[in-house]
C-alpha cells in the first residue's frame, strides 16, 4: 500500500510540473532561457509554438542561382542551409523551419515575421563583407560600388534592374574599382546593440591572428574613410579615429531590424552559393486564428463525448482513465513547449489521433479486466491479468504506429513537406504518452483504490462497470 501511495503521490508531482509548463502564464527566466541555449533570443513558453499555417507568416522558396547544366559544389546546398538555419534562428522567430526540397532548393518558413522583405534580404544575402579603401572618392551608403573582391558588383546589380530584379539605384563609379582591405573572414564576434544614445550599431571582435594586420592598417590611415561593404553595397563610411586592435564598432543610420539583419550577415559568414528567390507566399494570421477556434472547439465536444464514453461503460475504472486522460493531455502540452514541436494544423489532427489512441488502450485493458471478473477471479488478480494481457496488444499497436510515424518524417524531412512532419512527430509524441499513462498511471490509480476499498469494490458489480 505504501509503495502504491509513493506512485501516486510522484504521478501527481509530474502532473503539477507539466501543468505549470503548460499554463499561459510567466516562467522563471533560468527556465526559459535553458531551454534556448546559445540562441541570441531566449525562449518564450508561456504560449505553444505555432507553425506557419496557425499563426501566419512567409514561405520563402530558394533555388540554386546556377545554370542547369552546371552541377553544384559537393555539399554546397547542405552547407548554405545550415548558414541560412543560423540567420533565421537568429531573427528570433518562432520556431522557423528550413528544408530542402530536391537537390536545388530550399523552403524557409517564416511563422510571425513582421518585415518579411527585410528577413529574405538577411536569408538570401551572400554576406560578403569587406573593408574598402575609397582612395578618397565620395561614396554614399546604398551605393554599390565594385572592389577588388567583387569587380563585377555593379554590372550585375545593372543586370538585375534590367531584369526588373531590383529596383533602380544610384550607381556612381561604374568603372572604378576599391581595394579591399580584408573581408568578413577576420570577424570573431559581432552583436547589435545600443550606444548611450540609443542609436544602433554594430560591435564586432576581431580573430587574434587578424587583429595585427587591422591595427596595422588602422593606425597608418587614421582620419581616412574604411567603407563597409556587403555584397558590392555600401553599409557604412566610418572614418577611422583610432588604431583598432580587438575590436571594434560599426555605425550608421540603422534601426533596429537594419543592425541585427547586418548582425547576422556577417556573424554567420558568406553563403557558398548564391539563392534566387523563386516563390513567396504569405498566409494570414486571420486564417490560423480560425483553424485554432475550429480545431478547439472540435477537441472540446469529442473530448467530453470521450469521457461520457468511458464513464457510462466502464464506471470507476473509466473514470479514473479519465483523470489519466487529463494528465497526459497536460504532458504533451508541456512536451510540446519543451522539445519544442512547431504545432500546425495536422499537428492537431495528429494530437487528437493520439488521443483516441489512449482512450483504446484503456479499453482493451478494461474489457480484458471485464472478463477476468465475470470469470470468477478476485478483483486483484482481475486487474492484474486485465493490464499484463492487454499489453501486448496495445505495444504492437503502437509499435506499429510509431513505425509509420518514423515514415512520415522520414518524407517530411526529405521532400519539404513540414506538414506530414509535424503530424509525425505530434502523433509519436502522443502515442509514446499514451503508453505511459494507460499503463502506468491507470493502473497505479486502480492499485491504490485496491489498497483502500478493495472488498467495496468487489460487492459492488454496478461500480465496476461488469
Amino acid at each position: 500500500m505504501r509503495n502504491q501511495l509513493v506512485y501516486v503521490f510522484l504521478i501527481l508531482c509530474l502532473f503539477a510540473v507539466s501543468l505549470f509548463v503548460a499554463l499561459p502564464i510567466d516562467h522563471p527566466l533560468w527556465l526559459e532561457e535553458g531551454l534556448a541555449p546559445g540562441v541570441d533570443t531566449q525562449r518564450d513558453i508561456r504560449e505553444l509554438t505555432l507553425g506557419l499555417d496557425l499563426k501566419g507568416g512567409t514561405q520563402v522558396l530558394l533555388e540554386a542561382e546556377i545554370s542547369e547544366d552546371q552541377p553544384l559544389p559537393e555539399d554546397a546546398l547542405n552547407s548554405a542551409k545550415i548558414i541560412v538555419e543560423q540567420r533565421v534562428n537568429g531573427l528570433g522567430l518562432a520556431e522557423p523551419t528550413v528544408q530542402l526540397q530536391g537537390e536545388r532548393r530550399m523552403i524557409v518558413e517564416l511563422p510571425g515575421v513582421k518585415n518579411p522583405d527585410q528577413a529574405i534580404e538577411t536569408i538570401r544575402s551572400t554576406g560578403q563583407l569587406e573593408f574598402v579603401n575609397l582612395g578618397g572618392l565620395p561614396v554614399r551608403p546604398d551605393d554599390f560600388i565594385n572592389t577588388t573582391n567583387r569587380p563585377n558588383a555593379v554590372t550585375a546589380l545593372q543586370e538585375a534592374i534590367v531584369a526588373g530584379e531590383a529596383a533602380p539605384q544610384s550607381i556612381p563609379f561604374p568603372d572604378e574599382t576599391f581595394e579591399t582591405i580584408m573581408t568578413g573572414d577576420i570577424l570573431q564576434a559581432v552583436v547589435a546593440t545600443q550606444d548611450e544614445y540609443t542609436f544602433w550599431q554594430i560591435q564586432f571582435d576581431l580573430k587574434s591572428e587578424s587583429s595585427g594586420d587591422f591595427f596595422n592598417y588602422t593606425r597608418d590611415n587614421i582620419g581616412e574613410v574604411l567603407a563597409i561593404i556587403l555584397d558590392g553595397r555600401v553599409l557604412s563610411t566610418p572614418v577611422i579615429n583610432a588604431a583598432i586592435n580587438d575590436n571594434g564598432v560599426i555605425t550608421g543610420d540603422f534601426s533596429q531590424e537594419e543592425a541585427e539583419s547586418l548582425a547576422i550577415q556577417m556573424r554567420y559568414g558568406a553563403l557558398p552559393i548564391p539563392l534566387e528567390v523563386v516563390d513567396v507566399r504569405t498566409i494570414g494570421a486571420s486564417l490560423g486564428q480560425d483553424s485554432i477556434d475550429r480545431s478547439l472547439q472540435a477537441g472540446i465536444v469529442g473530448g467530453i463525448l470521450v469521457l461520457l464514453f468511458m464513464v457510462i461503460l466502464y464506471r470507476l475504472p473509466g473514470f479514473l482513465a479519465t483523470i489519466a486522460l487529463a494528465i497526459y493531455v497536460t504532458l504533451n502540452i508541456a512536451m510540446y513547449k519543451l522539445m519544442p514541436v512547431t504545432l500546425t494544423l495536422p499537428g492537431i489532427a495528429g494530437f487528437i489521433l493520439s488521443i483516441g489512441m489512449a482512450v483504446d488502450a484503456n479499453i482493451l485493458i478494461f474489457e480484458r479486466m471485464k472478463e477476468e471478473l465475470r470469470n470468477g477471479r478476485s478483483l486483484r488478480l482481475a486487474v492484474e491479468t486485465g493490464f499484463s494481457r492487454a499489453w501486448p496488444a496495445i505495444r504492437d499497436g503502437n509499435l506499429s504506429t510509431l513505425i509509420s510515424c518514423a515514415v512520415l518524417y522520414w518524407f517530411g524531412n526529405n521532400f519539404g513537406a513540414s506538414v506530414v512532419k509535424g503530424f509525425a512527430i505530434t502523433l509519436s509524441v502522443g502515442v509514446l504518452l499514451s503508453m505511459f499513462t494507460a499503463v502506468f498511471v491507470t493502473r497505479t490509480f486502480m492499485r491504490g483504490f485496491l489498497s483502500t476499498q478493495g472488498e467495496r469494490l468487489l460487492g459492488s458489480r454496478g461500480l465496476l462497470g461488469y
